[in-house]
């Protein structure tokens, strides 16, 4: 994608289907003389123009508005055009098909193609030349993808936290403080014989207690961030009629999974996402536990304990109404062994007592007791799970964040950490500390782009929409 970053290109800037707006845009250098072509006059730039969208034979394809942006005063920060017409996919086509015909024709007065290489642009392609020519970076950038893809009305706000720099400037406000540090590290490494001691007339102790700090605060906001983006998966497991299905249901507000008497109904995972203050919750029913001649009902029973395996919150559904059946307390017990073997400690558990409404025992005195039928209890379990995902509540300025932000954000940490105990080593310790610091500097810097290789570009703009 990068050796092909100064093509000019075009592609259909609007979702898929009829619509009643659709927008085709170009990026390139040097638009002009292909506007003046395209519509036999030149176009003020950032004013939009009605007009008529003619093919090569003159017949007029649409009628609608052009806006001419000229870099670098543009989202990509080389000349942009925009066509907006109307949204049915087959205008939009042909558009797009006379502006790669004309771009291929030679100018009257160069004898040179007006527009030589324009081709159909790439995933993400546009963002990318955003921030390859520095109006964005790349945390903004993947902002964008981020607001278009959020799932909640939080998810939204938070991303549109970050592409307006929010999550970029926390991280630059870090990596001033570290450049400050290491200037004042560099300079005791360079000058030892001065009788000063540079590091503790400056405070590097304190300026490093702050950096540390400031990255676990940021660190933190992120994981929030985070969260918002992704959500979390909570599987819901337990033995067959525990009222799995009817918990689920109950949860999404709709009846998507059948819910009957007979033991056995769930016979394949049932999912569907609801939100929580905002949080995305992906809740997984699956089949119930047990026991099972039936092929179908083994197949289900198999893809339970594969989601449960990948689950980060498992809801172990108990039945109150049976609680005296010593059986099937025996057979729970057997299931709460399997659970601990197949997910990881950190994973949470939370013990969930469902049939409130039906059941005559006392009430368990831990775990979490409702009735998904009646839905006495439900409010409880909603704030469990987010407690249990981590949710801190949405905060004014909450920003956006990806898994590998977070991965940057703990790797400039543990350098930094590592920093401060070569700092109450000897002088001998300065150039390993100097290291460390230059190690973190390099972590931070790959959250907004200095520092990135072409092939995460790739992988990351390459998830974007055609014509974004």
């Amino acid at each position: 994608m990068l050796s092909r970053q100064h093509d000019p290109i075009i592609a259909i800037a609007t979702a898929p289907g009829r619509g009643s707006v659709g927008i085709v845009r170009i990026s390139g250098r040097g638009l002009m003389p292909f506007c003046r072509a395209l519509f036999g006059r030149d176009l003020l730039p950032r004013q939009a123009s009605y007009l008529p969208f003619h093919d090569t034979d003159g017949s007029v394809i649409d009628q609608g508005l052009a806006l001419f942006f000229q870099g670098p005063h543009s989202f990509t920060g080389e000349d942009v055009l925009e066509l907006q017409g109307h949204g049915g996919p087959v205008v939009l086509q042909l558009l797009v098909a006379r502006c790669l015909g004309l771009a291929a024709q030679a100018d009257a007065q160069t004898r040179r193609p007006l527009l030589p290489g324009l081709r159909l642009a790439q995933p993400g392609e546009f963002s990318e030349r955003a921030f390859l020519n520095d109006k964005l970076d790349l945390a903004q950038a993947e902002a964008i993808a981020d607001l278009i893809d959020a799932s909640t009305s939080a998810a939204a706000r938070g991303a549109s936290q970050s592409l307006t720099g929010v999550f970029s400037r926390r991280i630059h406000a870090v990596k001033d403080a570290l450049i400050h540090l290491r200037m004042l590290v560099e300079a005791t490494l360079d000058f030892p014989e001065e009788e000063i001691d540079f590091l503790q007339k400056a405070d590097a102790q304190g300026q490093l207690d702050h950096i540390l700090s400031s990255l676990q605060l940021v660190l933190q906001e992120a994981r929030q961030g985070a969260l918002l983006r992704e959500g979390i998966r909570v599987v819901i497991a337990g033995q067959p009629n525990a009222g799995k299905s009817s918990l689920l249901n109950a949860l999404a507000g709709a009846e998507l999974a059948i819910v009957t008497p007979i033991p056995g109904t769930t016979r394949d995972k049932v999912e569907q996402t609801i939100q929580i203050e905002g949080v995305p919750i992906h809740v997984v029913d699956t089949a119930g536990l047990r026991e099972s001649e039936d092929v179908v009902e083994q197949m289900g029973i198999a893809r339970a304990w594969d989601a449960i395996a990948g689950a980060d919150v498992v809801l172990f559904l108990h039945d109150l109404s049976r609680q005296n059946a010593p059986e099937y307390i025996a057979h729970d017990a057997d299931i709460a062994r399997t659970i601990a073997e197949k997910c990881p400690s950190s994973i949470p558990v939370l013990e969930v007592w469902n049939k409130s409404d039906a059941s005559t025992v006392p009430v368990p005195e831990t775990g979490i007791v409702l009735s998904a039928k009646t839905l006495n209890g439900l409010e409880t379990l909603r704030q469990a799970l987010l407690r249990a995902a981590g949710w801190q509540g949405a905060q004014t300025g909450t920003f956006i964040a990806r898994e590998r932000h977070l991965q940057a954000l703990r790797k400039a940490r543990d350098h930094a950490e590592l920093a401060a105990v070569h700092l109450q080593g000897t002088a001998s310790h300065l150039d390993l500390m100097a290291e460390e610091l230059r190690l973190a500097h390099t972590a931070l810097s790959e959250i907004t782009g200095e520092f990135t290789s072409d092939d995460l570009l790739g992988v990351i703009f390459s998830k974007f929409c055609i014509g974004k």
